[in-house]
C-alpha cells in the first residue's frame, strides 16, 4: 500500500523574525493524483510547491512520505556550466540513471520538445523558451513519482505545451502525483483531481474543483473542453485502467466492451495504458465525443437553425434588425448623416480634402510645432511679398 505524502503543521518563513508565509499546515497529497494551487501574487504558492518538492525546509512541522521529486522553478537557472544535453545528462544521473541511459534519455526529451539541435549549445546561450524545454525536459527524465511545476508552460511554444500536457497526464497514470500552478485557469481544466487555495498563511481544498465534481446531464461538464470518446474490448470481467486523470466508463457491455471517454490531454496516457496493460486490451476506435455536424452536399457545414427571435432578412452582426428599404423612397426622411469629425482649426472640410500632403523635412530641420508668434508671422509676410515681387 502505498503512503500518501502528509504535511503536519508545516510553516514557512524567510529569516527567524520574518513575517509567516504559511503556518500550521496540515495536508495529505493523494497518489496518484493531479493537483492544482491557486492563489494571488504573494499568497505563498511558490513558497508551497517548493516544500513540496523538498528545495525548502519547513520552518516548523515536518513533511512524511515524500516519493522521488522533481521541480520545475518558475526561473531556470540559466547561468550554469553545462551544456543542454550535458545539464541532461548530469540531472538524470541524479534521479538514478547511468551510462548509456542517461544520455539515450536526455537526447530523447530534448527531441520530443524539439530542441535537438541545441544539445551542444551552453545553457547561457539559449533563448529563454529554449531554456525553459530543459528546464522540463531535466523533471521528466526519470519518472518522479512526485511532479511539481511552478508555471512550467510559460516561455513554451504551443506544440511543446501540448507536449507537457501529455507528459502530465501520463505521470498521472503511472500512478505518480503532479502539483502544478499556472496563470491560465483553462489550463488541464476539468481534468485536475482537486484545487488548492492559498492565502492569508493557509492552504484549503477549492469546494467542487476536481475531476470527480458532479456532472451534467450526458456526462460532461461545460469546463472540461474537448474530449475523446474511446471503445476497447478486454477480458471478460475485467475492470479497464483508470489512471489518467478525467477518465470515466460511460457503458461496459457482457463480451468485455467497454466505452470510456477522457479529456483530450490524456486521452494519449489512456491509449498507452489499455495498450500496456496486462493482459492488454484491444482498442477498437478513438474518436471526438462530440463530433461536428457532417458537410452538406454542397461541402459547406449546414447554416444553424434560425432562432425565435431573429428577424428574418440580411444581418451582419449583433443588434436591432435592418429592413430593407430603396434607399429613395418617395415621402420617406432621410436620416441626417453623422457629423464629421473636427479637423484642423481654421481649415474647411473641403480645403482639408484638396490639402496636399505634407512634404517631408530635410534631415536635421527643426519641426515647429504650436500658433506661430507675431515675430514668426512678419519673417512668413516679408518671404511672400519677396516671392510676389
Amino acid at each position: 500500500m502505498t503512503v500518501p505524502m502528509t504535511l503536519h503543521g508545516v510553516g514557512r518563513r524567510y529569516g527567524p523574525r520574518g513575517p509567516w508565509v504559511l503556518k500550521g499546515i496540515d495536508l495529505e497529497l493523494p497518489r496518484p493524483a493531479l493537483l492544482r494551487v491557486e492563489g494571488g501574487n504573494g499568497s505563498g504558492k511558490s513558497t508551497l510547491l517548493r516544500l513540496l518538492a523538498g528545495i525548502d525546509a519547513p520552518s516548523t512541522g515536518r513533511i512524511t512520505g515524500r516519493p522521488p521529486s522533481a521541480f520545475v522553478p518558475e526561473r531556470f537557472p540559466a547561468a550554469l556550466p553545462f551544456t543542454a544535453l550535458g545539464y541532461l545528462v548530469h540531472l538524470a544521473r541524479l534521479h538514478g540513471l547511468r551510462g548509456r541511459t542517461a544520455r539515450r534519455a536526455a537526447r530523447e526529451w530534448l527531441e520530443r520538445f524539439g530542441a535537438g539541435e541545441f544539445a551542444s549549445t551552453p545553457l547561457a546561450e539559449l533563448s529563454k523558451g529554449t531554456s525553459q524545454k530543459v528546464a522540463v525536459a531535466q523533471a521528466l527524465l526519470g519518472g518522479p513519482g512526485l511532479l511539481v511545476l511552478d508555471e512550467a508552460w510559460t516561455g513554451l511554444d504551443q506544440p511543446a505545451r501540448e507536449l507537457l500536457d501529455r507528459a502530465v497526464a501520463e505521470r498521472v497514470a503511472d500512478g505518480g502525483t503532479v502539483v502544478f500552478v499556472d496563470h491560465d485557469p483553462r489550463r488541464l481544466a476539468g481534468v485536475q483531481d482537486t484545487a488548492y487555495r492559498v492565502g492569508d498563511g493557509t492552504v484549503w481544498a477549492v469546494p467542487g474543483s476536481g475531476a470527480r465534481a458532479p456532472e451534467a446531464p450526458g456526462g460532461a461538464r461545460a469546463e472540461d473542453g474537448p474530449s475523446v470518446r474511446v471503445e476497447a474490448e478486454g477480458p471478460p470481467g475485467a475492470r479497464p485502467p483508470l489512471g489518467p486523470p478525467g477518465a470515466r466508463v460511460r457503458e461496459q457491455r457482457a463480451d468485455g466492451t467497454v466505452t470510456l471517454t477522457v479529456p483530450a490531454p490524456a486521452s494519449d496516457a489512456l491509449l498507452r495504458a489499455l495498450l500496456t496493460a496486462s493482459p492488454p486490451w484491444h482498442v477498437r476506435s478513438a474518436t471526438p465525443a462530440e463530433a461536428p455536424p457532417p458537410p452538406s452536399a454542397s461541402g459547406s457545414a449546414p447554416a444553424p437553425p434560425a432562432s425565435r427571435d431573429q428577424h428574418p432578412g440580411p444581418t451582419r452582426g449583433i443588434g436591432p434588425p435592418e429592413t430593407a428599404e430603396p434607399p429613395d423612397a418617395p415621402g420617406a426622411p432621410r436620416p441626417p448623416e453623422p457629423p464629421s469629425p473636427p479637423g484642423p482649426p481654421g481649415v474647411t472640410r473641403s480645403a482639408e480634402r484638396e490639402a496636399d500632403p505634407p512634404e517631408p523635412e530635410a534631415p536635421g530641420s527643426v519641426r515647429h510645432e504650436g500658433p506661430a508668434g507675431p515675430a514668426e508671422r512678419r519673417g512668413h509676410e516679408r518671404g511672400d511679398r519677396d516671392e510676389q515681387g
